[in-house]
């Protein structure tokens, strides 16, 4: 007895060990593009934060000094001193996005790729869809 509809039982197809190898590359490439896309969120939010932050000190006084947090500390920062280093968070947070848009591009182009071999020969038997 089988669970599945008569059309999508397949007419047996052997799984070979390099189709093998191409679905174990795909899971590698679609869980790591996840990981990224999670990296990505946390790096654009800091980036929103960082905006938010720019247009804060625009409106700050020129002789009071900033709390500036970095990593789990704030320091006291002259206003141009803040104002010099957020833009060098700026910069930093900019680069990364483009790095993990890259690597996002590179495994998403890589899973294209093994999905075309892989519904060649398998057709319905087999689900990529992420």
């Amino acid at each position: 007895m089988s669970l599945l509809r008569p059309e999508d039982e397949g007419d047996g197809i052997e799984v070979a060990w390099e189709d093998q190898q191409r679905i174990n590359t795909f899971s590698k490439l679609n869980n790591r593009l996840a990981d990224i896309k999670d990296q990505l969120k946390v790096k654009q939010e800091e980036k929103e934060y960082y905006d938010d932050l720019s247009m804060e000190l625009e409106l700050a006084d020129d002789d009071k000094p900033v709390l500036y947090k970095l990593g789990e500390s704030f320091f006291s920062l002259s206003l141009p001193a803040a104002k010099k280093q957020l833009r060098g968070d700026t910069k930093r947070a900019d680069a990364d996005i483009g790095e993990l848009e890259r690597r996002a591009d590179e495994c998403q182009s890589g899973m294209n790729e093994l999905k075309v071999h892989l519904y060649a020969k398998f057709g319905k038997q087999i689900n990529l869809e992420t």
